[in-house]
């Protein structure tokens, strides 16, 4: 397959063109995409009250084809019944994640027993009534509750809610598996653990550096804003180990000029090894201070820790930082240049610095590196991580972590006169350990696919399947229907977001809260998600001191969450006033941080060796173009080049030295699993020595190692063997 010159572009265009005439038309298309609703991919912002294809700043048109593939899936006809009787699970588990994806909607609830071996359909009154009932016979700690990221607020709060009251904090969400370490880190490092800018300061910003991601693919709409900053004289500099196109070059659609000539995006682009990120970060701190650009006043007024931290510096050898990094002292001396010479700089990134075993601890050298200028506490320049699912991080503010903060547990106990349970509560992985340990009795899953984001595909398999009753809250199918069964599995029937019979409320990145209008059914038969979650609470807990039946209207949640959860006391009138807010005390415009001295810290670290040898390879694993997290929309990777999946990517030097040729049929092998039958295919755009694979095929490969401090697994990283199959 040939591979494009450039992100974007007509190619765009004409995909959405496709995706239009399967649903029936452009008009269609267009009437769904600019619904006052929140966009279904990424937290970027586009959506709310300002009607859909705006993001924050109010730019229109703003959209991507992540949006596009979400709106044309939620908008499939209807899975029929009698496709259950010809697709028993063992064919479902012949199916790729894509055709999965494209069976339809689910519009039925569906229960399937090991010994039965197919799903059949039920009624919603014997769906609620089974799980209810599996619920009042089950310890508490013997279930766990699982939240993706594309629920909205109000039925995270509810079942969150509905979980502790039950008796249980075994309560996480998918963000264990992707921006977790992000959170730890900078909550360490400056007091709060989201963005610490608007998406304005990006805008103005004159340099951005864009670490361990690949927004061409994953975000496409931040590629507006960084032609932005292109055409206004600003600077990119791109770090991964991967050259991927739309990082080098990009055509936005909806700029006449970018889409005709194309907008260079990266100024410099720099591979260290998979691994070697927080050897990079130190080298440029170690320039910066050597070259006198760093500002001694904001370190000594604003910052704890700084004289450990510049004599740590000052102890490391360059022969050490290049050798751990991979990356020459010129390169990295260019890039100190460039950061000191730059007025407003803002620090990117993605889950290529989080999915390692120090994901916290690189999250914290990023934070460093900018307050080393002070970079942080004013505006235009910040910290931003790209969060993936478009209310993950809302999702965490409301509460849906194992242990609650102090202030939102006082004040649930406080306002509702309830008593909350003050166990530790097992984060995601640890819930799948114990699970396979027969721990486990229950699963409740809201939205997403756990058993297609875990590591270790075999024991995530494995673990879910100890598990007595597994339920899951969805709109279409994935491989969790398939492999992640239980003893009993159920599967309820959920509306979109853009088919709420009521408002809803969504966090985007930059900590704005955007109210989601809802709109017509497109099937009958699925329900809203807060329905489903009051229903069963209602008949699982009938003596609560929540009345139950007034958590149907999504109002009154709104009104919960406002008493709760600080800095959301407006969401109680968002449906009156329709004003979206800025949550309050998480953009730091000034130095000042809610840490515990009021200033930032700053964090020492040792440089980690790098993984591998001349004959073994440091894995990443990683979405292609045409996916969003674990659902994948197309089997090829328009812009690597790639018809398939079934592949790993080698340097051509690599596979030269192997003694193997390219489309050779190898096997892949890991300490946790091994796959045969892989294409191995020459890929010059990735740094000798590193390896590349899709997510979430290549997971059998990935161990369950993970960062102590967040809990988020190594999916970079991973060292692996090739051999002939």
């Amino acid at each position: 397959m040939k591979k494009v010159t450039s992100g974007g572009g007509w190619p765009a265009i004409q995909y959405t063109l496709q995706k239009a005439k399967e649903v029936g038309g452009i008009r269609n298309l267009w009437k769904a995409m600019r619904s006052k609703n929140a966009c279904k991919t990424c937290a970027l912002g586009m959506g709310g009250q300002r009607g859909g294809m705006v993001n924050e700043s109010g730019s229109f048109p703003e959209v991507c084809k992540k949006s596009l593939q979400a709106m044309v899936a939620d908008m499939q006809d209807a899975i029929p019944p009698e496709f259950w009787d010809s697709h028993p699970l063992q064919k479902l588990r012949e199916m790729t994640p894509r055709e999965l994806e494209n069976c339809g909607r689910l519009v039925q609830p569906l229960i399937c027993n090991r010994d039965e071996g197919r799903y059949r359909t039920t009624t919603w009154d014997d769906a609620i009534e089974r799980i209810a009932s599996r619920l009042k016979e089950t310890a508490a700690d013997e279930t766990f509750w699982y939240f993706s990221g594309r629920s909205s607020n109000e039925a995270g709060f509810l079942l969150q809610l509905f979980a502790r009251l039950y008796g249980t904090n075994n309560v996480n969400n998918c963000s264990y598996y992707c921006h977790q370490a992000s959170g730890v880190g900078l909550t360490s490092s400056v007091g709060s653990g989201t963005a610490t800018i608007v998406l304005e300061d990006v805008e103005r910003a004159d340099l951005v550096f864009l670490i361990g991601g690949n927004p061409a693919s994953n975000h496409p709409r931040l590629m507006t804003t960084l032609k932005n900053i292109r055409n206004d004289g600003g600077e990119v500099i791109v770090i991964n180990p991967v050259i991927e196109t739309g990082l080098v070059s990009f055509r936005v659609p909806s700029d006449p000029v970018s889409l005709l000539m194309g907008t260079k995006i990266a100024t410099q682009y720099v591979q260290p090894h998979i691994g070697g990120d927080l050897a990079l970060l130190a080298g440029i701190a170690k320039r910066i201070v050597e070259i006198r650009a760093h500002d001694e006043s904001f370190l000594a007024n604003h910052c704890d820790g700084h004289e450990a931290w510049l004599e740590h510096l000052d102890s490391l050898s360059w022969a050490e930082i290049t050798a751990k990094s991979g990356v020459t002292k010129q390169d990295i001396d260019r890039m100190a240049d460039t950061y000191a010479k730059a007025r407003n700089v803002v620090f990117s990134w993605t889950m290529g610095i989080t999915h390692h075993a120090n994901g916290v601890s690189n999250v914290q050298a990023i934070a460093n590196l900018a307050l080393l200028r002070g970079m942080v506490g004013r505006r235009n320049a910040g910290l931003m991580p790209i969060r993936g699912h478009s209310n993950v991080q809302g999702i965490g503010s409301v509460g849906v972590t194992p242990k609650l903060k102090d202030a939102i547990f006082e004040n649930l106990q406080r306002e509702f006169d309830v008593e909350l349970p003050t166990g530790p509560g097992m984060d995601t992985l640890a819930c799948m350990e114990a699970a396979a340990e027969g721990r486990m009795k229950i699963g409740f899953c809201l939205g997403g696919n756990l058993y297609g984001s875990n590591p270790d595909s075999e024991f995530a398999e494995r673990s879910l399947n100890a598990v007595d009753t597994v339920v899951y809250l969805s709109t279409t199918l994935n491989t969790g229907h398939a492999f992640g069964t239980g003893k009993e599995t159920i599967v309820l029937p959920v509306l979109a977001r853009d088919e709420e019979p009521q408002p809803t409320t969504q966090e985007s990145m930059f900590n704005l809260v955007r109210l989601s209008d809802g709109g017509p059914r497109r099937h009958s038969g699925p329900l809203s998600e807060v329905e489903v979650v009051a229903r069963l609470a209602q008949q699982v807990l009938p003596n609560s001191p929540i009345d139950w039946q007034s958590m149907h209207d999504t109002g009154e949640i709104r009104t919960a969450i406002g008493k709760a959860v600080p800095g959301w006391e407006k969401i109680k009138e968002i449906d009156k006033t329709k004003n979206e807010f800025q949550i309050s005390g998480r953009t730091f415009h000034k130095p000042q941080f809610p840490t515990p001295s009021g200033k930032a810290q700053l964090h020492v670290h040792s440089l980690p060796e790098l993984q591998g040898d001349e004959n073994r390879f440091r894995l990443m694993t990683v979405r292609s173009e045409g996916q969003f997290n674990t659902v994948v929309y197309e089997e090829h990777d328009l812009y690597r080049g790639q018809d398939r999946r079934d592949i790993v990517l080698l340097n051509p030097s690599d596979v030269q030295r192997l003694g193997l040729t390219h489309d050779q049929l190898v096997t892949v092998r890991s300490e946790t699993g091994s796959l045969s039958n892989i294409l191995v295919r020459e890929f010059a755009e990735i740094k000798s020595g590193n390896a590349l694979m899709y997510f979430p095929e290549a997971n059998r490969l990935v161990p369950r190692t993970s960062d102590p401090q967040s809990k988020t697994p190594a999916f970079k990283g991973v060292v692996i063997s090739i051999e002939p199959s």
